[in-house]
């Protein structure tokens, strides 16, 4: 779009042609230090394309919306208590006051369902934040600054990468001590080097385009570029790529409770439901079977609609 912007402007110097006999007029003059730019902003052209054009990708933007709003909204819909033990176990799925049955201490299974989305759901958006901002943050000052500065958080971002990223959040979320809190710092610490190699190759290439060469001639400096110029330029392909981050939190978060090291009892939790339902596999296999289904529907969901977001906000794309 820089190219563009920089047509626009040159077409704005020059002085349109006048009729014989017309009087000249002269071209209109911007103010000392001005620059005009066109910015592709990520935001307009996401209402200006259409989102969901496939059945796969309406079906997954359906499903990831009524995920979060189970997670959000579920609990004041179940009357029943996710942690009352009854003194019957194992009931089955239509026991009366059971839609789903009871786990092996007697609790409602539905319940425990409905509650157990909002902890996993929570950990996964917050440590996609997390990451979001951290390796936005790295991606945008390497990329911008260039030589020494970028040589440096590179090689860190690569030493980061050099570790599998399970392992890593294993070891973090470990020295930390199991928990809500060091479940999002370990996931969101793990999972930033990714993100911030993938604004540092798009700022570098925003760096190096006639419009940032402008505002720098034009006297801007450096953080009000990489704020106002150079992120709405990056912004769609980096939102497609968070909102793909978000199922490998997720899948992070499940399974880190499953290894006890995530969200712990009696607070319900699909990752830790499907640990504690594992030795009823054979008499009770919803145990394990619901709550890795869910699971195992907001991971592809998570995919499918970022694809979609890579797709709709793709500014080769865009006219």
């Amino acid at each position: 779009m820089s190219e563009t912007g920089a047509a626009v402007d040159a077409a704005a110097a020059v002085p349109a042609a006048s009729p014989p006999g017309s009087p000249s007029k002269s071209p209109p003059t911007l103010p000392p230090g001005a620059v005009r730019t066109v910015r592709w902003q990520f935001l307009p052209a996401l209402r200006r394309r259409t989102v969901a054009r496939s059945w796969p990708a309406l079906l997954s933007w359906l499903l990831l919306t009524a995920l979060v709003l189970v997670a959000l909204l579920g609990p004041l819909f179940i009357q029943a208590d996710p942690l009352r033990q009854t003194s019957s176990a194992l009931l089955g799925p239509g026991s009366p006051g059971h839609p789903l049955g009871t786990d092996d201490l007697g609790r409602d299974e539905l319940a425990r369902l409905v509650h157990g989305a909002r902890p996993l759901l929570l950990v996964s958006f917050a440590a996609t934040a997390l990451a979001a901002g951290i390796g936005t943050l790295v991606g945008l000052v390497a990329g911008y600054a260039g030589g020494v500065v970028e040589l440096v958080l590179m090689r860190l971002v690569d030493l980061a990468l050099a570790f599998p990223s399970i392992l890593l959040v294993i070891l973090l979320v470990a020295a930390a001590g199991p928990g809500t809190v060091s479940l999002v710092l370990g996931i969101g610490v793990s999972l930033a080097p990714g993100l911030a190699r993938l604004a540092r190759a798009l700022t570098a290439r925003e760096a190096a385009k006639d419009y940032v060469v402008a505002c720098r001639l034009g006297g801007t400096g450096a953080p009000r570029i990489l704020v106002r110029e150079v992120l709405p330029n990056i912004g769609g392909p980096l939102l497609a790529q968070v909102v793909m981050t978000l199922s490998i939190a997720a899948g992070f978060a499940a399974g880190l409770s499953y290894l006890g090291l995530g969200i712990q009892p009696p607070q319900p939790d699909w990752g830790y439901m499907v640990q504690a339902g594992q030795e009823f596999l054979f008499t009770a296999p919803r145990l394990v079977v619901l709550p890795a289904t869910l699971t195992l529907l907001f991971v592809v969901a998570c995919n499918f609609v970022g694809d979609d977001l890579r797709d709709a906000l793709d500014p080769r794309g865009t006219a």
